[in-house]
């Protein structure tokens, strides 16, 4: 498994019969328990059924939520529960990208030491947050990287509630962009740089890749869809490579966007790909899920 699928999954158990996408625009889906990892699709939400927010509650209709996943899959009579993978809106959660000189060999000790880390970055309470985390394979003469992912504990707990109505187990859960990494095309050379922006309605999400190593992740709420507000936010990212990285990004790689998006921006351009279909705004997390799984 590349260091992508893995970074794609940090919540792990074993296989799972569903995969679902989360949205605001609605549920994205597969049924790779039943062998057909390519049948997916999507059913849409109303408005205002699902708002997301990393601070407040997500779900503002449950029954309506729970009447689509009926749709998808129907509740059955057996009492075991059916094992489901989670992929969480970006803007419910936190990723955050740390460094550090040294990182402890005991899992506690490295919770504890990112817990603090984390503490006063977050808009909500560490101490009430889920958190998972992943240390990427030190670069030559690196500091160790660790990708975490935090969610606030009240936030992921109405999801999981929705699963538990449903007779289904959450068993892995990551966030949208993470779980489409493994649809990256692939470096031109080793240490490359590719800057990867995600749009999904109002959400910008932006991840700068050196080869196969995560170095940032942005995730915005963006008050208008418009290029310059897209731009504010991309700007400095190009920078940060320059400035932090000592290189100039190799490749921009665009998911959600319109074909003709961003034609100023003098980089060699990309799109997300997968085996399953055209990656989009409410999608690419799941096709990026089933292209791990695969992998």
């Amino acid at each position: 498994m590349s260091l992508l699928n893995q970074l794609s999954q940090l919540v792990k158990d074993p296989p799972p019969s569903e995969v679902f996408e989360f949205s605001e625009t609605g549920i994205a889906f597969a049924h790779p328990g039943n062998g057909k990892a390519g049948g997916h699709g999507f059913y849409p939400f109303e408005p205002g059924t699902l708002v997301v927010s990393p601070v407040e509650d997500n779900v503002h209709r449950a029954d309506a939520v729970t009447a689509v996943l009926q749709r998808i899959a129907p509740r059955d009579s057996s009492r075991k529960r059916r094992r489901a993978a989670l992929i969480l809106p970006d803007y419910a959660a936190r990723v955050s990208v740390l460094d550090f000189d040294s990182f402890p060999s005991s899992p506690e000790e490295q919770l504890s030491l990112i817990r603090f880390r984390l503490k006063k970055t977050l808009p909500f309470d560490i101490d009430s947050a889920a958190v998972s985390y992943f240390a990427q394979p030190a670069e030559k003469g690196s500091t160790i990287e660790v990708v975490a992912v935090i969610v606030a504990l009240e936030i992921i707990a109405r999801y999981e509630a929705l699963f538990r109505a449903m007779n289904f187990h959450a068993g892995e859960v990551t966030t949208s962009s993470l779980a489409a990494l493994p649809l990256c095309p692939p470096a031109p050379r080793p240490g490359a740089v590719n800057v990867i922006a995600k749009l999904s309605a109002k959400t910008l999400t932006v991840m700068v890749l050196r080869g196969e190593t995560l170095k940032l992740f942005r995730c915005v709420a963006l008050e208008d869809v418009n290029e310059n507000q897209i731009l504010s936010v991309l700007q400095p990212t190009f920078s940060y490579v320059e400035d932090e990285l000592a290189q100039p990004a190799d490749k921009l790689t665009l998911c959600g966007f319109p074909p003709a998006a961003l034609s100023g921006l003098r980089f060699e351009k990309d799109v997300l790909r997968s085996r399953y279909g055209a990656p989009g705004p409410y999608n690419a997390g799941l096709l990026g899920y089933l292209e791990g799984a695969r992998n």
